[in-house]
This record gives C-alpha cells, sequence and structure tokens, in this order.
C-alpha cells in the first residue's frame, strides 16, 4: 500500500527542453523555423487574439522534493516571426 501512494506522487508532463537556448530567441527577428530546430516539436499549438502560439511544457513531480516545471510560451507573428515569448521555471 505504501508503495503506490509513494508512485502516485509521481508523473511527468510534457517532453523536457533545453530551457538556456531561450537566450536565442530575438523578438521581430527568430522564426518558427528557428525555433522548431531549437526545441523540437511544441508540447501545445493554438491561437491566442488571431496569432499562432507554442507551448513547450515540462513537469516532473515527484515523491522525493525535486520537482521540475518549465513552461515555454511563444507567440508568432502571422509571418512566423516571433511576437513575443516568455519562460517560467522553478530551475535557477
Amino acid at each position: 500500500m505504501f508503495l503506490t501512494i509513494f508512485f502516485l506522487g509521481c508523473g511527468t508532463i510534457g517532453k523536457d527542453f533545453d530551457e538556456s537556448l531561450y537566450a536565442n530567441i530575438v523578438k521581430g527577428t527568430t522564426t518558427h523555423k528557428e525555433i522548431l530546430s531549437m526545441f523540437g516539436s511544441p508540447f501545445k499549438k493554438g491561437i491566442q487574439n488571431g496569432y499562432p502560439v507554442w507551448t513547450y511544457e515540462f513537469n516532473s513531480v515527484n515523491s522525493f522534493q525535486t520537482d521540475i516545471i518549465k513552461d515555454m510560451i511563444i507567440v508568432f507573428e502571422k509571418n512566423g516571426v516571433v511576437k513575443s515569448h516568455q519562460l517560467m521555471t522553478n530551475t535557477p
């Protein structure tokens, strides 16, 4: 029973990505092809106010208190160039 409860406290959502590459994203310059090359396919794609949005997400939670939370959201202009971007993480 203890092992069942222990393992229920663990889980991973999304695919890990190299957040150090975030510094290479330049608003108005970086293209969706370059983002795809740096980070691979996004976890989710959508539309926000008529603009394409890609979301990269990696959440790894476990019972050892070493949780990793990383979310990166990239909004593109209609021509495929980065309009805005943000990275949220609990790692230094």
